[in-house]
């Protein structure tokens, strides 16, 4: 059973970064693309990036080009999500999930996703 456990949110002023991590085990995780999705309270999930299995492309939403970069480290098994500049609209719980084998790559699409941790909660005050 796949599982994968997001860490290193918390609370960050404007403007300051933080990195998240999310750790996986179970099934084989050099083989999958992974995706950063964020969900503030009231509203849908969002794509946040994603990046592919061999490193060579990776995907960001237009709101966070520039500031936040995807990288994994395969030999770890884990996927991070380095965050810069943060603003106070970034503030979410966010999550990380492993995109199915058969989708778009760089797909943004929740449903496409088939393995999500719990969360772990950004938030940035002004």
């Amino acid at each position: 059973q796949v599982q994968l456990v997001e860490s290193g949110g918390g609370l960050v002023q404007a403007g300051g970064s933080l990195r998240l991590s999310c750790a996986a085990s179970g099934g084989t995780f050099s083989s999958y693309p992974m995706g950063w999705f964020r969900q503030a309270p009231g509203k849908e999930r969002e794509f946040v990036a994603a990046i592919s299995w061999s490193l060579a492309r990776t995907y960001y939403a237009d709101s966070v080009k520039g500031r936040f970069t995807i990288s994994r480290d395969n030999a770890k098994n884990t996927v991070y999500l380095q965050m810069n500049n943060l603003k106070p609209e970034d503030t979410a719980v966010y999550y990380c999930a492993r995109r199915v084998a058969s989708a778009t790559a760089g797909s943004m699409r929740p449903r496409d996703y088939d393995y999500w941790g719990q969360g772990t909660q950004v938030t940035v005050s002004s």
